[in-house]
């Protein structure tokens, strides 16, 4: 019987390659919605999924999954025999493969004049509740939500590499991004200044070349949401990579220079420690306060 595999991608950037892929290493491909078009549009033969279901997709595409011919297709245990009896009795093949990413949530929100409903409906739910299932049963479903592991799973498919161990990894990718979006859908609606859980999430940007000390390990991560006045937004123009305390540095120049807005202005900072503030007329004069101010200290620190 041949390995099924089911997409379902709101980012639908290689998604026709990639089940042209599948295709050719002998899995049967199900999908939904615009998926599905998209795939059948490639010349990628595909079924969709109410065809597996027997239920066709309804609520304005907010039911298509939420089905126990798919979850039951996931989450069964391929060595447990009751479990399989029970796929066999009911006529429910098991799925081996999930490639899911979800709405773009996200997005919508940083969109200028956004609603809440226009937000609200990219909140996903069959998306996470497929991608938790097979990550839970990750010993025997392979789970992918990010496209740049497309390539990576074909080719470790082809040379033997997608064992358990690789599954895991997948699922535990899968379960941070669950984690995430969650956390800025909870970020969204939470109106509390104190709610008595606070989830927080980020993204990473780099791993840093050391830490604080050179012998710590590093990396830079970044609100999902872009802040005021955060160095997380700016585009590097010239120069090798910024280290920990230089990027903690410019990141606390900037806020602390944000405070300033009557003349112009300069912020030195060395170490997490304005060493010199100057106001003046010109940038000019701005620069010889501060400059002024302490000498020694902003040698090697930054200046905003």
């Amino acid at each position: 019987m041949a390995k099924l595999a089911l997409l379902s991608v709101s980012d639908k950037d290689g998604i026709v390659d990639f089940a042209a892929q599948l295709t050719s290493r002998g899995f049967k491909v199900i999908s939904t919605g615009g998926t599905l078009k998209a795939i059948q549009d490639g010349g990628v033969q595909a079924t969709a999924v109410e065809d597996i279901t027997g239920f066709p997709e309804m609520l304005d595409g907010r039911v298509k999954t939420l089905h126990p011919r798919v979850h039951a297709g996931i989450l069964a245990k391929r060595d447990n025999a009751d479990h399989m009896a029970q796929l066999a009795e009911n006529h429910i093949d098991p799925i081996d493969l999930i490639c899911v990413n979800l709405y773009p949530f996200k997005e919508t929100i940083q969109k200028d004049g956004v609603s809440d409903a226009e937000a609200i409906e990219n909140i996903d739910i069959g998306g996470p509740s497929m991608l938790r299932a097979a990550a839970k049963n990750y010993r025997d479903v392979t789970v992918i939500t990010d496209k740049a592991d497309y390539a990576d799973f074909l080719a470790k498919f082809d040379n033997g590499t997608a064992d358990e161990a690789y599954r895991r990894e997948l699922a535990a990718k899968v379960f941070r991004q669950t984690a995430a979006y969650d956390a800025l859908i909870a970020k969204y609606l939470t109106t509390e200044e104190f709610p008595e859980k606070l989830t927080m999430t980020y993204e990473k940007v780099e791993d840093m070349r050391y830490g604080e000390n050179s012998h710590q390990k590093a990396a830079y991560y970044k609100d999902p949401i872009p802040e005021a006045y955060s160095l997380a937004n700016a585009k590097q123009l010239h120069g090798k990579a910024l280290s920990y305390n230089n990027t903690r540095d410019a990141d606390a120049a900037l806020r602390i220079i944000a405070d300033f807005d009557e003349k112009p202005t300069v912020v030195a900072l060395k170490h997490m420690n304005p060493c010199g503030i100057g106001v003046g007329d010109t940038l000019l004069d701005a620069w010889q306060l501060a400059f002024d101010a302490d000498p020694i200290s902003i040698f090697g620190g930054i200046i905003a």
